[in-house]
């Protein structure tokens, strides 16, 4: 073989080769990823370049509005949907530089609809704030055929001419957003179909509305966390693969629906408007809210636990977790905390229907209502000893939340119990049937409320100092019975990591109680002897019988006398010593 001929790269050239290979591949992939999220990409001052598609992180600063633009629009797009997002601090869009009410929108999440001329290929607008402080936001430009339908196209009820906008409202009960009619699509330079000639397939009442919910971590308000996540919540597919469609309306329905308000837990809805004859769909701008304000003052997001809360919900706890492993063998406890939650439960509706007291003074007398409520029941099984009456309210409680349970399943969401009077009564018939099933097994269906209903008692306490949606298995109920417009709410929560690690705890508490207080209580009297009945022949016995040191004790009265006179002495004076009687001589 002659010398010159070659032989091939050494091993260092092939390994250097294999590592440039390398570097080429992971900056390749830096590229497509920095492609779906561009950050602070400013190309000039006061200008920002959009692309389609593409996520655009910045700044916007009260004194310095910014003009956006977007180049070489395709020909096929006859709308595009601008919107940008921010956490909390508005931002405004306009198609100009001089903000008219309609032709620009204000929000935590706003967006506009460009409908585009023929031959056009350029389109700008405006962005800016009225904050003093700056304002991260995140922006995204969505391109849409003339096939697609248009969100907000019909609007007659807000300011913009096409308002591609979720509004949203909350309070302490529910959240509700409303959202414009969309239209059919159409072509550049070709006028839009009529929105109210007609109620034919070939207007737009055939077009369907799906109404999407997405929930954030529980525990998370920070703004990275909800930037990141509104990615997943902007155009159909993404929609559609990452939220839960909660209903379908129709053009015929109201476009506005209700939901239960999570105070702390952030939360994102969007709409998508579907045309079944053409299989086309497009997505409205999404709203996000965690129902709580997150400037500082009362009721803020940083402060939702109120001292109050946790006082009353950890003595509450306090007293369950002895119920659940102790209830049987204290009878007359069980009792009490049964009485207090009836009437606990009960009174801080009524007051808080009725009365505009604030939330920490109902609070504390629910809990001293619930006390008397409490001593009530056990001064009746005390003089009456009647296990009957002492059961039912034992059976109501647990009824009451395996009927709670069960609403907070899908099946609470049902279109028929919308309905508050076939919700009452299916409720309280769940309720009432626990008692009733149980009634030959009395002990069994003490024991059982003891071990569930006391470790749920430990379930609220976490809640008052953790976001936990098992909370939410009662508070709904009590919404409901709170506010009369809770009934068109749909009661759907996140289940994350903490609700199924205090779902696991809640089932080992009751299961462990269950199990030693059946343990413990085979082969005793089922429940104890009417205490009234006790006292008297206790009593009968004391008088009959001599011998008891008990029946030489004197009567109530004369003790309660007698130490009277010993309290009036301590403070008479006290009488020299010596003779005062005269001489008899």
């Amino acid at each position: 073989m002659p010398p010159w001929r070659w032989r091939g790269p050494s091993p260092a050239l092939a390994a250097m080769g294999l590592l440039q290979l390398l570097v080429v591949a992971v900056l390749a992939s830096e590229r497509r990823v920095a492609g779906a999220a561009e950050v602070f990409g400013n190309s000039s001052e006061g200008l920002i370049e959009f692309s389609v598609g593409k996520f655009r992180y910045f700044e916007l600063n009260r004194p310095f509005p910014e003009e956006a633009i977007l180049h070489d629009i395709s020909s096929n797009v006859t709308f595009l949907i601008f919107q940008i997002h921010s956490q909390y601090q508005n931002t405004t869009v306009s198609f100009s530089p001089t903000l008219l009410s309609n032709a620009s929108e204000t929000g935590t999440a706003s967006g506009l609809v460009f409908i585009l001329r023929p031959e056009q290929s350029t389109c700008t607008w405006y962005l800016g704030t009225s904050g003093v402080e700056p304002v991260q936001n995140m922006a995204i430009l969505l391109s849409y055929s003339e096939r697609d339908p248009i969100p907000g196209g019909c609007n007659l009820e807000f300011d913009l001419d096409i308002d591609p906008n979720i509004y949203l409202e909350y309070n302490f009960f529910e959240t509700t957003i409303k959202f414009a009619p969309a239209n059919l699509g159409y072509a550049r330079g070709v006028d839009p179909p009529p929105c109210d000639a007609g109620m034919d397939q070939d207007s737009r009442w055939r077009l369907q509305y799906d109404v999407y919910q997405y929930f954030l971590p529980e525990n998370d308000l920070t703004e990275e966390m909800l930037l990141k996540h509104l990615q997943r919540m902007v155009s159909v597919p993404q929609v559609k693969a990452n939220a839960l469609k909660v209903v379908t309306l129709t053009a015929n329905d109201k476009t506005s629906v209700s939901f239960s308000s999570l105070p702390g837990q952030g939360v994102i809805y969007n709409v998508i408007v579907w045309d079944p004859f053409l299989n086309t769909s497009a997505a409205y701008v999404p709203a996000h809210t965690y129902a709580c304000s997150f400037e500082a003052g009362e009721g803020s997001c940083a402060s939702l636990g109120r001292v109050s809360s946790k006082v009353f919900f950890t003595l509450f706890a306090l007293l369950g977790f002895f119920i659940c492993f102790f209830g049987h063998r204290f009878w007359k406890t069980e009792l009490f905390f049964i009485g207090f939650i009836i009437m606990g439960f009960f009174f801080y509706i009524l007051i808080t229907r009725l009365t505009p007291i604030k939330y920490d003074v109902r609070l504390i007398l629910t809990a001293v209502a619930g006390s008397v409520g409490g001593m009530f029941l056990v001064a009746v099984w005390w003089r009456f000893g009647i296990l009957s009456i002492c059961m039912l309210c034992v059976g109501l409680v647990l009824g009451f939340l395996i009927s709670s349970v069960t609403f907070f399943t899908p099946l609470g969401n049902l279109k028929i119990f919308h309905d508050d009077g076939v919700f009452w009564v299916t409720f309280s018939c769940i309720a009432i049937l626990i008692p009733v099933v149980f009634m030959g097994c009395l002990r069994i269906l003490n024991i059982l409320t003891c071990g569930v209903i006391g470790s749920y008692s430990v379930v609220l306490a976490v809640g008052s100092y953790l976001s936990t949606s098992l909370s939410y298995i009662t508070l709904n109920v009590l919404k409901r019975a709170l506010n009369k417009d809770f009934h068109r709410a749909f009661t759907n929560v996140p289940f994350q990591t903490n609700d199924f690690i205090i779902l696991a705890v809640w089932g080992m508490l009751a299961v462990s109680g269950i199990t030693l207080q059946i343990r413990r209580e085979r082969g005793r009297p089922f429940f104890p002897p009417h205490p009234y009945k006790l006292w008297k022949q206790e009593r009968e016995r004391r008088v009959t019988n001599i011998l008891d040191p008990s029946y030489h004790i004197p009567p109530l009265r004369e003790r309660l006398y007698g130490q009277l006179t010993q309290i009036k002495e301590l403070f008479q004076k006290e009488q020299p010593a010596g003779e005062r009687t005269p001489l008899l001589l």
